[in-house]
């Protein structure tokens, strides 16, 4: 089956400057897809599109803050990336670190919360202690919780719940009976944060990659052609316009979602 990639806007057009707080999304989740290919269309080395797309992320999440977004989730560094060239994966460990170090403090002067999700223990020592002071300095922050999967993977996520919760078994402190979807959700990486509204992969690929597989039951998904080093406020005004124009209906019918908006 083949999936299509959705409207730039829904049926019934709702543009942009429409669309009111009330509908927009609470959570958004992007795979940040196309680096490589907009460096090649350039002839410019990998690294290079890399770069940009740092430069488009420091954008999504200026506008995501300014908008009232209340938590962005970006896909930086899959489990699966390490397979890349070694020398890439050398730069990209780079390039997070100067990242890290060059945005934190106006993150933190903007009231923005930084949290990392994943198997960090696999990067090295000076990386994992830039992450780990980062995400202190922040961590009184209100406004925009700004997370970053990093050797990330849905797949890893779920399996280490698996084992949580198996532990507890072991020990005597859970019944295997007791176990449930609550209970498991628990574990996962984001378990105190609201599942995301709306997933945006950039790019042109329609598919999720092993990205949080659990917590992408029920969103939205819209896919765009667009590059992420050429992904703006633009597009992502599209895309809130995209969602906002959504029935969300978790299952029921449209016909209960009305009963239940007049109720």
């Amino acid at each position: 089956m083949t999936w299509k990639s959705p409207p730039q806007l829904p049926d019934d057009p709702m543009a942009e400057d429409d669309v009111t707080p009330d509908r927009l999304p609470e959570h958004i989740a992007i795979i940040m897809d196309g680096n490589g290919r907009w460096a090649r269309k350039r002839g410019l080395p990998r690294i290079a599109g890399h770069r940009a797309g740092v430069g488009a992320l420091r954008n999504i999440v200026r506008v995501c803050a300014a908008k009232g977004i209340r938590v962005l989730t970006v896909y930086a560094f899959s489990s699966e990336n390490w397979n890349r060239p070694r020398n890439e994966v050398s730069r990209l460990m780079d390039l997070f670190m100067s990242s890290l170090q060059r945005e934190v403090d106006e993150l933190h002067e903007n009231n923005i919360r930084l949290r990392f999700i994943g198997d960090l223990q696999a990067f090295p020592d000076k990386l994992r202690d830039a992450i780990h002071s980062a995400e202190l300095l922040t961590s009184g922050n209100t406004g925009l919780q700004f997370v970053v999967a990093a050797n990330y993977g849905g797949r890893w996520d779920i399996t280490r719940a698996c084992r949580q919760l198996i532990k507890k078994v072991q020990e005597g402190q859970l019944q295997a009976e007791a176990i449930d979807e609550e209970r498991l959700q628990a574990c996962l990486s984001l378990a105190d944060l609201s599942d995301p509204d709306l997933f945006i992969r950039t790019g042109g690929e329609k598919r999720i990659s092993n990205y949080l597989l659990w917590q992408l039951a029920y969103t939205e998904l819209y896919f765009t052609d667009r590059l992420w080093p050429e992904f703006g406020e633009e597009d992502l005004g599209q895309a809130l316009a995209w969602y906002a124009g959504r029935e969300r209906r978790f299952g029921r019918t449209s016909e209960q979602i009305k009963r239940s908006d007049h109720a």
